[in-house]
Order: C-alpha cells, then structure tokens, then sequence
C-alpha cells in the first residue's frame, strides 16, 4: 500500500530530523507508528467491544444470568435435590 500524507511544516522539521538522527527510513518509521497505533487502539477498547463476537455464542436461554444468578442457582440446586430435572 502506498500513502501520501500532509504535515505541517513544523512537524516535517521535526520528523526528518529525527528519521536523520536515529538513521531509520521514513518508510520503516511509519510503518512502526502505524503498527503501533492499531495495537494501542486494541488495547484501548472495552471488554465488551474485545469480547462482543463470542457473547451470547453458547446462549443458556436465561438472558438475565447476570442479575438473577442466586435466584437460578436456587432453582438448579434444589430441581437437582428433588429430581425434578437438571
């Protein structure tokens, strides 16, 4: 891929003297800021958003685990202790 972009001209100034003093390519340069970015961006989201696509995937039927956990487990333990199902 290749990319064109516009700096001001204060950071182009900033930019070359720093590819000039650490010897790197202007190509290997951005490539690492662009890798860089995309893994903090990664890093940056919310479990849900990193967790979105398998939530739900192995659906119980109960869409309300969350809030009435004790109540469900109740109900399991003793269906479990009177025969009455699994």
């Amino acid at each position: 891929m290749t990319i064109s972009i516009r700096l001001d001209s204060h950071t182009e100034a900033e930019l070359r003297l720093r590819l000039r003093e650490q010897n790197i390519p202007l190509s290997v340069f951005v490539r690492e800021a662009v890798r860089e970015k995309l893994i903090n961006d990664q890093e940056a989201r919310s479990a849900y958003e990193i967790g979105e696509g398998v939530f739900g995937k192995y659906s119980s039927g109960h869409h309300d685990l969350s809030s009435n956990r004790k109540a469900i487990l109740k109900e399991k333990l003793r269906a479990k202790h009177t025969g009455r199902g699994s």
